[in-house]
Parts: structure tokens; C-alpha cells; sequence
């Protein structure tokens, strides 16, 4: 397989990561709702173009992480679900407002994964990891964990950090990142960091 490299697309204090194996990339969460322009902008910048993007993948269904999930589907890239994620793509609409030009979600065309099968398509695009469930922010949370250790884990809260969630639910997903070999923390919001820089863990 191709070495993996990773670039940040984000914009509006949200992290959006290009995972590329040479021109085969995934997407890992995947815009505000009408930024469309901005989007492509910044996947201009980094030399990243559409096509070579072959999923989306929403670490989770709130609207600064799958805004844009409809409108990249509609430019050519296909929509990766976990079979988990799917009851939390209508609720997103809740939170929708007129004004922020929300493309809704169609659930008909997407492809649709379990957990257990995550490591064989992320192998068909070169890409060597697995998609695993971390809950905590949200139910329907997912991280993607490279086998080099790289962790993708959207708003998984930061274990010195838990507030208003079940602190052993989120200590549970962490846990579990960790016994499966995480080692550096691509967040959806905020700097990378080493997992074992926290004492919590």
C-alpha cells in the first residue's frame, strides 16, 4: 500500500482531513451546510481534487461535520456510513435553520457499512485501518483508527476535558481506541495531539 499522508481541508474551527494513499482519498467529516465554495476552495489549495476522493465519511451527524454530506454526494463522492450512523441522519435536520442552506440527506443511495467490514473497504481504496464506534458526544460517533496509529475521532471529548457526557462512555470509546493501537488524535476541532500526553487515558 501507498504511505498514507494526511492534510486539513477545515475551516470555521472544524477540521476536515484528507486521508490519502497517493491519489485514492477519504474524507473524514465533511463541512458546515452551504459552504460548498469554501469546501472546494480549500481542497483547491491543498492540490486535493474531488474526484480523487472516493467516500465521505461523517465521524458523526451534527451539522459542522456532515453539512455538506448531500452536496459532495452530488459532486461525485459517495456517502460512507456506518449501518449504526443511519437513524441519526434525519434527526440532523432539528438543528437545521433556513438560513444555513442545508442540502437534506438522501438515505437511498448511500453506502451503507458495518464495523466488521470497515477494514476491507478501506483496503479496497489503499488505505490500511478500520472504522470503529466511539460514542460519547454522540451515539452515532465513529473514529477511524489507521493501523499506524492515527486516530480520526471527530468530537470524542478529551478525557481531562469531560463535562456534560457519560464520563464512562467516553472513557470506554477511548479505551477501546487505545487498545487497538491509537497513538496521535486528529480531532474535529483543535490541534493533533499524543495520546499519551494524557494522564487520563
Amino acid at each position: 500500500m501507498a504511505p498514507v499522508t494526511i492534510l486539513n481541508a477545515g475551516y470555521r474551527s472544524t477540521n476536515y482531513w484528507v486521508v490519502s494513499a497517493g491519489t485514492s482519498r477519504l474524507l473524514v467529516d465533511l463541512g458546515w451546510p452551504g459552504t460548498m465554495g469554501q469546501m472546494r476552495a480549500n481542497l483547491n489549495r491543498l492540490d486535493v481534487p474531488l474526484r480523487e476522493i472516493r467516500y465521505g465519511l461523517a465521524t458523526h451527524y451534527h451539522m459542522d461535520h456532515a453539512g455538506l454530506a448531500q452536496e459532495l454526494k452530488q459532486a461525485g463522492v459517495p456517502l460512507l456510513v456506518l449501518d449504526r450512523q443511519v437513524p441519526a441522519i434525519p434527526l440532523m435536520k432539528k438543528w437545521i435553520k433556513p438560513q444555513d442552506r442545508y442540502v437534506d440527506i438522501t438515505l437511498h443511495d448511500n453506502v451503507v457499512i458495518s464495523f466488521a467490514g470497515s477494514r476491507a473497504l478501506l483496503e479496497r481504496i489503499g488505505i490500511a485501518g478500520e472504522i470503529l464506534p466511539t460514542p460519547g458526544h454522540s451515539d452515532d460517533s465513529v473514529s477511524l483508527l489507521l493501523d499506524d496509529g492515527s486516530v480520526f475521532t471527530g468530537d470524542l471529548t478529551r478525557p481531562a476535558f469531560i463535562g456534560g457526557e457519560d464520563p464512562a462512555v467516553v472513557l470506554a470509546s477511548w479505551r477501546l481506541l487505545r487498545e487497538r493501537g491509537a497513538a496521535r488524535v486528529y480531532p474535529g476541532h483543535g490541534p493533533v495531539w499524543q495520546m499519551e500526553a494524557e494522564a487520563a487515558l
